[in-house]
Formats: C-alpha cells, sequence, structure tokens
C-alpha cells in the first residue's frame, strides 16, 4: 500500500501542516501500516486501531514534547510512536534491540512517563501538570486513558487530588468497553448511562450548534458552565467525574476527527480539571480484530487476509490451569474463581461459563473466610500491585487463597514492564504462603490439586505459553523435591521452566539434578543431606535469584552457585533470545559446571 501522507511526517509538526480534510485519509494510512507491521512481530493490536483518530487529535492540537501527552495503558500508543519520528523503527517493535510496545522515556522525548500498566497516567499527568506550573510553564498535561484503567482505583485517587485542587489537567477516556476482555462492574453500567443518554446529547449537539455559529456564541459556550452543568445533571445524572471536581464533556464520537480536534482546542483554553469521554471501537479497520477484540488484544504474527496466527498452537498453561480447575470445581462447589476482568488471559474463560465469579486478592481472602476455597488466577507483573493484600489479607489470617501466578518467568517481547520475575522475591518474604514450581502440565494439574485439599495460602507458578505434556514420574509429595538423576559431588538444582535445559546439561556433564518442586516450603531433608556430603550445588531459577540465597544459608558449608536473572531491568526480545542473554542457555550452565568440578 502506498502511504502518500503519512510519507509526509517525521514528527508532528509535520502533522499541523495537513489540513483537517486530509486527517481521516492519514488516520486509514495509519491502521493499515499497523496491521501490516503487526502482522509480521506481533503486538497488541485491537486497542492500537482503537485509539487513532483520538492520537492524531492529540498531536494535531497539542504541542508534544512541551505539552505532556501520557498514555495509560501504553499498548495503545502505537500512532503515537509512528507519529513521532518512529515509523520506520515501528518495524522492529516489540524485537531485541527494537523500539518497545510501550511509551519509553529513553526512547523519545515524545515519550514522557514510561506506561505498562494500567491507572498510572493521571497520577502521571497531574504531577506534570503541578511541575509545569511550578516552573512558571504554561504546558498543558494531557492523560489518554483506557481499556480498563479507569476501574483501577489509582484513577480515582488521581482525579479526586486534581479536582480538589483545581489543577490544570485534561483526561481524554478512550471508552471502547473493554479492559483485555469485556468490561464489568458497576462504573462500566455508569459508563454505559452515559453512553445512551440520548435527549442530553441531542440537546446539547442542538446548543453547540447553534453558539457556534458566532463569536459570541463560541464565548458563552466556553463560559456558561454553571447553566450547562444545571442542564447536564437534570438530563445525564449519573456522572461520577463531576463529583470529584472535573467537568465532564461527552460521550463524543472518538472517530469523528474533526469534532475530536474542535473540542480539544476548546479544553485547553478551560485551565481546570475537564474529562473527555469518547467511544471508539477496539480493533476498527481491521475486521477480524474488531469481530474479536479480545484475541487480537495481544496478538501473534498472523495472516492478514485470513487474520490466523502463524504456526501450530499448543495448549497453554493458562488453559491448562483452568481446564483443571473446571474438573475440581465441579466435584467441590466451594471453589470460586476470581480473576481482574480478564478471564481469557488467565484461562478461566471456561470457568466463567460454568460457575460466574471475578474479583481481587482482598475478596478472595473474605471467601476463604466465609467458608468458599476461591483461586484468583493473576498475572506475575499484575501481583507486584498485590502484595499488601496478600499479606494482610490472605496471609496473615492463614486463609485458603490460591494464587495462580500466571505468567511467571520471562515473557519475551513485552518488555521491561511485563517480565514475572520479580514475584518468588517478594513471595518467599510472606509467612504461611506455600509456592508451588511446577515443570510439566501433570505437575501443575496436581499441584492445583493439592493446594485445593490443603487448608492454607498458596501461590501456584507457571510461565507463559506451555509446559511439557509428560506423566508425573514420581508422586508429588507436598514440600519434596524431585531427584531427577542421581545426587552426585556437583548438582544441579533447577526450577519449573528450567528442568528440560537443566536435564539436558547434567547427562552431558555427569552432574546430579533435583527439580525444585516447591520455593516453599523448602525440602529440608534434602537440604540436610547437601550439607552432610558437602554436595556443590549449581541453582538454575528463571527469575530474580530468590532460591538460591535460602539455600546458601541452609547449606552454608556447601559451594552454592547461581544462574538466575540479575537485578536490572530486562529488555524485550525473544523468550529464548532473553534466556541466552542472562546465560540461562547449555554453554553458559556447562561453563559454570567445569569450573565447579575443578574448584
Amino acid at each position: 500500500m502506498e502511504y502518500t501522507l503519512l510519507d509526509r511526517i517525521q514528527n508532528p509538526s509535520d502533522l499541523k501542516k495537513l489540513n483537517e480534510d486530509q486527517l481521516p485519509a492519514l488516520c486509514e494510512e495509519i491502521r493499515s501500516y499497523m496491521i501490516e507491521t503487526i502482522s509480521r512481530t506481533g503486538g497488541h493490536l485491537a486497542s492500537a486501531l482503537g485509539a487513532v483518530e483520538l492520537i492524531v487529535a492529540m498531536h494535531y492540537v497539542f504541542d508534544s514534547p512541551y505539552d505532556k501527552l501520557i498514555f495509560d495503558v501504553g499498548h495503545q500508543a502505537y500512532a503515537h510512536k509512528i507519529l513521532t519520528g518512529r515509523r520506520e523503527a515501528f518495524a522492529s517493535i516489540r524485537t531485541e534491540g527494537g523500539i518497545s510496545g510501550f511509551p519509553k522515556r529513553e526512547e523519545s522525548e515524545h515519550d514522557v512517563f514510561n506506561t505498562g500498566h494500567a491507572s498510572t497516567a493521571i497520577s502521571a499527568a497531574l504531577g506534570y501538570a503541578r511541575a509545569m506550573r511550578l516552573r512558571g510553564e504554561d504546558g498543558i498535561s494531557v492523560a489518554l486513558v483506557g481499556d480498563g484503567a479507569m476501574t483501577g482505583g489509582m484513577s480515582f485517587e488521581a482525579m479526586d487530588d486534581a479536582g480538589n485542587d483545581k489543577v490544570p489537567l485534561i483526561v481524554i477516556l478512550n471508552d471502547n468497553e473493554m479492559s483485555i476482555s469485556k468490561n464489568v462492574g458497576a462504573l462500566t453500567r455508569s459508563f454505559a448511562a452515559m453512553r445512551t443518554g440520548r435527549t442530553y446529547l441531542q440537546i446539547k449537539r442542538g446548543i453547540v450548534h447553534v453558539l457556534d455559529m458566532s463569536k459570541i456564541g463560541k464565548w458563552l459556550s466556553l463560559h456558561m458552565e454553571r447553566v450547562k452543568n444545571r442542564v447536564k445533571h437534570f438530563l445525564l445524572p449519573d456522572l461520577p467525574f463531576e463529583e470529584l471536581g472535573f467537568t465532564y464533556i461527552g460521550p463524543v464520537d472518538g472517530h469523528d476527527i474533526k469534532t475530536l480536534i474542535r473540542y480539544m482546542r476548546r479544553l485547553r483554553e478551560l485551565q481546570k480539571p475537564v474529562i473527555l469521554h469518547a467511544i471508539t471501537q477496539k480493533g476498527r479497520g481491521y475486521a477480524y480484530a474488531s469481530e474479536d477484540p479480545e484475541r487480537f488484544h495481544g496478538i501473534a504474527p498472523f495472516c492478514v487476509t485470513t487474520g490466523e496466527t502463524n504456526g501450530e498452537k499448543k495448549k497453554s498453561c493458562s488453559e491448562v490451569f483452568g481446564e483443571t480447575l473446571v474438573k475440581l470445581a465441579e466435584q467441590d462447589p466451594r471453589i470460586v474463581a476470581v480473576t481482574a476482568a480478564m478471564p481469557s488471559g488467565t484461562g478461566l474463560s471456561t470457568f466463567a461459563k460454568r460457575f460466574p465469579e471475578e474479583h481481587a486478592v482482598t475478596m478472595s481472602a473474605a471467601l476463604a473466610a466465609g467458608g468458599m476455597r476461591p483461586v484468583a488466577a493473576i498475572y506475575s507483573s499484575f501481583l507486584q500491585r498485590g502484595y499488601d493484600q496478600l499479606l494482610h489479607d490472605v496471609c496473615l489470617q492463614n486463609l485458603p487463597v490460591v494464587i495462580g501466578v500466571d505468567r511467571a518467568g520471562l515473557v519475551g517481547a513485552d518488555g521491561e514492564t511485563h517480565q514475572g520475575v520479580y514475584d518468588p522475591a517478594f513471595l518467599m518474604t510472606i509467612p504461611n504462603l506455600a509456592i508451588y514450581s511446577p515443570a510439566t502440565m501433570d505437575e501443575l494439574r496436581g499441584m492445583l490439586a493439592i493446594a485445593l485439599q490443603r487448608n492454607e495460602p498458596a501461590a501456584i507458578r507457571y510461565n507463559r505459553g506451555s509446559l511439557p505434556e509428560e506423566p508425573v514420574s514420581e508422586p508429588i509429595a507436598f514440600g519434596k523435591w524431585q531427584i531427577v538423576l542421581p545426587v552426585r559431588p556437583v548438582t544441579i538444582l533447577a526450577t519449573g521452566t528450567m528442568l528440560p535445559l537443566a536435564k539436558s546439561v547434567a547427562e552431558k556433564n555427569g552432574a546430579g539434578l533435583v527439580h525444585i518442586r516447591f520455593f516453599k516450603p523448602m525440602d529440608e531433608e534434602l537440604l540436610e543431606r547437601f550439607s552432610r556430603e558437602r554436595t556443590k550445588l549449581l541453582v538454575i531459577e528463571e527469575n530474580v535469584a530468590a532460591i538460591a540465597p535460602q539455600i546458601a544459608l541452609r547449606c552454608n558449608v556447601c559451594a552454592v552457585r547461581s544462574v538466575a536473572i540479575p537485578d536490572q531491568p530486562i529488555a524485550q526480545g525473544s523468550v529464548p533470545q532473553q534466556r541466552d542473554r542472562y546465560g540461562l542457555n547449555a554453554e553458559n550452565i556447562t561453563r559454570i559446571l567445569k569450573e565447579m568440578e575443578t574448584t
């Protein structure tokens, strides 16, 4: 496809040279370029397609980087990258050495705040707004919020702060009715009421049309806020943002570029907290993505003409976890599944259809206290935010909540904000919590069953993608590690996903091999044997070093070495590339074994 307009844009100043009538065609070129590129690299396509007009309008009206444009969540910002000098680099998105799939300060002056997780943008935009005022600058701070970020409590804390202080701040709500999965909850119903307030919308459009016909009318439109607000509250009473001190504007068509530009130009003049509610379609411009936005939220490389992903698809750990939970729930009516409005991503879609239930860690604690057996499936990188709830509400009360720690370990192209390598370090510090580490699908199934049978908090770590479909060669005994190859003077201890690699290296080099099936409790009996026999131990874990330090404390007479993720941000790339980068490969492990044999 020819990109006649897009070829003319190297930065936002080039965009401003186009007239408004050219912008719809530019948006379609941007969409085509995204689809063409992401079909090769994979990425967060559906969200990015839905935000194109919003981002084009933002760059057309505001002056980045003097004005601060902040994205929440960051995966909707692909058009922003393309418009800010990274069109050619966009072909490398989410690949090793390429540009990030999220805003990244090191990458461009137009990325003013790193964003990978949801609900941070309004806080960041507020901070920038205050910083600019303190420095005597008159720039505008704008937060584009979408994909469920407004359902996070942090967003409302920021709005409460901004509304109370009357800080100039523009929040653009990209309302596509989706997070990763379909939105749920009371706030979603409130948004729906706003979307369908037709009487209000018809009256508002009529008034705006009349006022815009003269300069006096435009002035009145901007300054008669009290009258407009009373009409708004009478015709459209369900406005939580107004109660937080924000002026609510909308809903507007988030794909009508001229309307968006008109509103944004007005909003920058108001100098107070304001929210523009824009209705968009997730996946717009690509039929397969708009029909199935959940699948195209984060998609592997795919065929543009068919929408099918490339290569054979294996059953994922998330799917096996969900299927096993369904079978166990059929036998035990106390079992309930909990997920943060993303049952597909965590493998709980089937459970949601059979046994509907959703919420978060603290609610799971109360479910457990009420006699149920909750299982909460949460991405490792999201569980970080639930540390206090897990400690305070679940584990200190010793309540039987099972946490499925999904996406544990390296996750590849999602980059530094989404790597699941930190949870062992903080989970190991929490009392009463058992931590399971399966190496095969059968172990995952068996460990979920064991965790539900025991009356205690538990976390089961499993990786993104699949584990080997191998039968359990040795029954799983709680708190016991598996001796895969006989213990020898130099023995490898491997966790979960590292077992196949460790086995291959151990067999070739005559080393012993033990699978660490449990991070907590540790196999104290086996550790005592290591100490008694002065075994040299090499610990391999696909996370920051969490097990090796504990083993070294218990086996202080043993030589203990570790191969783990170092204390640094993890750059994007494929999982094999990341493992090579950090020495989780046969060559490095073999080298260390040789050193241990001779010392």
